[in-house]
């Protein structure tokens, strides 16, 4: 069993499949359906899926509603870092948002799986995407 953090990059692609690179992500969640993966994330997660279904996908709000009960069951450890732990993160050009992601990653010392370009290029040593490496590796 294997324990990484995953930013809303890659499961956003667990619930719009048919995008042109979900393929990758959908590997990640079958690994996690299967019980061969801890997914650690932080709570913000939760309000960006629900961000981006709202108003980049236009889901209704029954939609809406069944994504957050969706998210709330998932079985994810949620978990924030600390605010310190975020600090460095900013500095080197990361929002807030996806520096606690990094920091997150770098507190529990796992890798954070991202399709974000710039978490990839400012943390390449703590991130990377996720057919970069695999659940299964």
């Amino acid at each position: 069993m294997i324990e990484a953090v995953l930013d809303a990059s890659v499961v956003l692609d667990w619930f719009q499949p048919n995008q042109p690179d979900a393929a990758d992500a959908i590997t990640w969640r079958r690994a996690f359906e299967a019980g061969r993966l801890v997914v650690i994330a932080p709570p913000l997660l939760q309000l960006e899926m629900l961000n981006v279904a709202g108003r980049r996908w236009h889901w209704p709000a029954a939609a809406l509603a069944d994504l957050a009960l969706k998210l709330h069951r998932m079985g994810f450890t949620w978990q924030a870092p600390p605010l310190t732990a975020i600090v460095p993160w900013l500095f080197l050009g990361l929002t807030a948002y996806d520096a606690e992601y990094v920091a997150l990653a770098e507190t529990e010392e796992i890798r954070l799986i991202t399709a974000d370009a710039l978490i990839l290029q400012t943390a390449p040593h703590i991130a990377c995407s996720p057919g970069q490496e695999t659940p299964d590796a």
